[in-house]
């Protein structure tokens, strides 16, 4: 990234931090992909239960392969074998992680996380449950506030998203929201955290470089 840009995004990423730690939620900014998975592992104790939400985030920055790595009890969904019976209670057992990750649609300038999920196992994780929660953000999905947040979903995250699921929708084949009653819509259930409850509960790492969609 140009130096000048870099600049520019660094500073939004920290007013960003800043305001999601007057949200009661933990903050951290990194400039590059590759400093993710080690701060990750410094805030994961080895051997903790852990789960994921599907990432493409996670999965870019090496957090993934980090969880995969033998150094925790993790939780995964996309073993070998399983069958949709197997997944949908790693879904559940999610709740009772130490730790889960996952990334977020949007971040808002004013400290505000919104997620959007088709069958709501992310986002209730993430709302309820795991003693810790570690979210990983590109600065691509930094926004101004919560009707950009949406906008983004709408024509960012849940149009790419349905297209890498291969869902049959709307906009899977336009590349933008229908708001259709597919039934297999992406974008069913909206959470939107504006302050956490229990202080640092949430740890948002915000990334300098643009992760997932």
């Amino acid at each position: 990234m140009d130096q000048s840009l870099a600049f520019v995004t660094r500073r939004r990423m920290e007013r960003t931090a800043e305001a999601l730690r007057k949200n009661n939620m933990e903050a951290y900014c990194v400039d590059t992909a590759a400093e993710v998975a080690p701060l990750v592992r410094s805030l994961v104790p080895e051997g903790a239960v852990v789960s994921a939400g599907g990432s493409m985030s996670l999965a870019e920055c090496g957090v993934m392969e980090l969880l995969r790595s033998g150094a925790y009890r993790f939780l995964d969904r996309a073993a070998p074998g399983l069958t949709q019976a197997d997944i949908d209670e790693i879904y559940r057992k999610a709740f009772f992680a130490d730790c889960y990750l996952a990334s977020a649609n949007a971040v808002t300038e004013a400290g505000e996380i919104l997620n959007v999920d088709g069958n709501a196992n992310r986002v209730a994780a993430i709302t309820f449950g795991p003693a810790s929660v570690i979210l990983v953000v590109g600065c691509n999905k930094l926004v101004k506030d919560v009707a950009e947040a949406e906008r983004r979903v709408r024509e960012v995250a849940a149009p790419a998203n349905a297209k890498r699921l291969s869902c049959q929708t709307p906009c899977a084949s336009a590349g933008h929201c229908a708001d259709c009653r597919s039934p297999g819509r992406i974008c069913c259930t909206y959470v939107l955290h504006r302050y956490q409850r229990a202080a640092g509960r949430i740890k948002v790492i915000l990334v300098g470089e643009p992760l997932g969609y």
